[in-house]
């Protein structure tokens, strides 16, 4: 269906690919993987025809259909929500204005002499606006919107006055709605909350389309993809098999490819012993000379490629008393909106709540209240006099100065820790080689997140507050904080839609209903054993 035959390419002095090649074949689902810079969103662009190899070719069969969604929306702005959704299948929006138009003038006795042109006119318009299904488009765009997490007033909303998120939101809601051949996703599950994330891992299950997708989620690849496609060092390998399987056998690829080396190595050590000692002798030169050309016409084994492995380790934080936070009869709301009437909640030593509940529920402001950056209408809100608190949130990035480099900002916050330490935990956290010059300003905004979750733990608090830590970073970033974090004996309240970081960090569940706060005694792991749903909003 799509074919990727000996292609190479090179963008400035960076060569992404080398003669790689691989296949796509009708109704696959596959997970595109590779370290961040490697060319996951180069292949894309080759695949929809966006750039060219350098060398080899990318062949697409006729007729296939493509939709693909970046991470690049470009501008939305002049329809409701729902029409610039529907805009993506075609042109719904034109055609049903032009229909309304005929209509008006089938009925307008002056353009009597013009009917029979108007008629067949409406013929034509009409034939294609059935052709792309346009009386019921209406009600799947809304079904598809409705799923991503819209409002029925969100629908109807000019969509140029939404953020940038939700119009990342609408992007994907158009290649859905489109139902292509074959879907090219790059970050699909970026700015989805975990209802969101769940209603279109179930619809990408039940695609029979081709899907070829990027995602930082490894849970949320796991339960959709068959098949990986690696990009390494400018080859591309194929695994069989979902991500975890992935994972185990590229393990396993490179134990043997270590071992196949190591013996080929002692092998010829030994042969090259063997030359070295017997070259002068005339007795040894037929022997000699059979062993030299054995070797050069060996195929030497590389080594295995070494993936760069990222690791950080917690200094030990100062211990807290055992009451960290505690909220009493606390009441907020936003303007005619209530989000808590009286809510109770205390958050104790080595504690780890994961708060839970629907979009407009209160989760941030919840954070936001204990970490002292919003006030309650009324009721108290206190910590405990020996907690350090680290909270990271969005707003957060506002600390940085836009003019330091990376490495002054982490010398600027740690003046006493020296450069190799600092160095370190900026590699911890993707800043590698030359990035680490690069200034504040020019960041994106996944980098200046992960550049501030550094600072926060490099001097660790005793009690972390997170809201959506994970946002924008990469499989083994998230694996590395987790791996830290899991050994971390503070206190934590956090909020994600990251089901894997749930499962493996939380201890207590709080979740927030419209009938107040139901608290759950164990993690994720025994809320989602509990109540039968990975998330709130799923429950019936």
């Amino acid at each position: 269906m799509i074919r990727l035959e000996n292609i190479s390419k090179q963008n400035g002095q960076q060569i992404v690919f080398i003669e790689a090649s691989a296949a796509l074949q009708k109704g696959e689902k596959i997970g595109l993987v590779g370290p961040n810079g490697a060319g996951k969103t180069t292949l894309f662009r080759m695949i929809t025809g966006q750039e060219a190899p350098d060398e080899g070719q990318v062949s697409v069969d006729k007729g296939v259909r493509i939709g693909y969604f970046s991470q690049d929306v470009g501008e939305m702005a002049g329809r409701s929500v729902v029409a610039e959704t529907m805009e993506g299948v075609g042109p719904i929006s034109a055609l049903t204005a032009e229909m309304a138009e005929l209509e008006a003038a089938m009925g307008d006795p002056d353009r009597a002499d013009d009917m029979d042109e108007i008629i067949n006119r409406y013929g034509e318009v009409q034939g294609q606006f059935d052709e792309l299904d346009g009386y019921s488009l209406d009600g799947r765009a809304r079904e598809v919107l409705g799923g991503l997490g819209f409002s029925l007033e969100m629908m109807e909303g000019d969509v140029g006055l939404l953020s940038g998120g939700w119009k990342m939101r609408v992007a994907l809601a158009k290649i859905l709605l489109m139902r292509p051949d074959a879907m090219l996703l790059d970050e699909p599950s970026n700015h989805l909350d975990i209802e969101s994330l769940i209603w279109l891992e179930s619809f990408l299950q039940g695609y029979d389309g081709t899907i070829l997708m990027t995602s930082h989620d490894r849970e949320f690849m796991d339960r959709i993809v068959g098949k990986i496609i690696e990009i390494d060092a400018g080859g591309l390998t194929t695994y069989s098999g979902g991500y975890g399987f992935y994972v185990e056998q590229r393990a396993l690829a490179e134990q043997q490819q270590q071992a196949q080396f190591e013996r080929q190595q002692a092998m010829l050590a030994k042969e090259i012993a063997f030359i070295e000692r017997f070259k002068a002798r005339a007795s040894h030169a037929a022997q000699v000379q059979s062993r030299v050309k054995k070797l050069d016409k060996i195929e030497k084994v590389e080594p295995p490629k070494r993936r760069q492995t990222v690791r950080f380790d917690f200094l030990p934080a100062p211990r807290s008393g055992e009451d960290v936070a505690t909220l009493k009869g606390v009441h907020k709301s936003y303007g005619s909106k209530t989000i808590y009437e009286g809510l109770d909640f205390q958050v104790r030593r080595r504690e780890r709540w994961c708060v839970l509940g629907v979009n407009g529920a209160g989760k941030s402001t919840l954070l936001k209240l204990i970490a002292g950056a919003s006030e309650p209408d009324t009721g108290t809100v206190s910590r405990g006099p020996s907690v350090k608190m680290g909270y990271f949130a969005q707003h957060a990035m506002d600390v940085l100065e836009g003019e330091l480099t990376v490495l002054q900002m982490l010398e600027s916050r740690f003046p006493q820790a020296g450069q190799a330490p600092l160095r370190a935990l900026a590699g911890c956290f993707g800043f590698s080689g030359d990035e680490i010059e690069k200034r504040c300003r020019v960041l994106s905004g996944g980098e200046k997140a992960r550049l501030v979750m550094a600072m926060m733990l490099f001097d660790p608090p005793n009690f972390l507050v997170l809201d959506e830590p994970t946002n924008h970073l990469d499989i083994a970033t998230k694996e590395m904080l987790v791996e830290a974090l899991s050994k971390y004996e503070g206190s934590m309240l956090f909020v994600s839609h990251d089901r894997h970081f749930l499962a493996a960090l939380s201890n207590r569940v709080l979740e927030l209903t419209p009938d107040g706060v139901r608290t759950y005694g164990g993690g994720y792991t025994e809320y989602v054993a509990s109540t039968g749903q990975e998330a709130p909003g799923l429950r019936s």
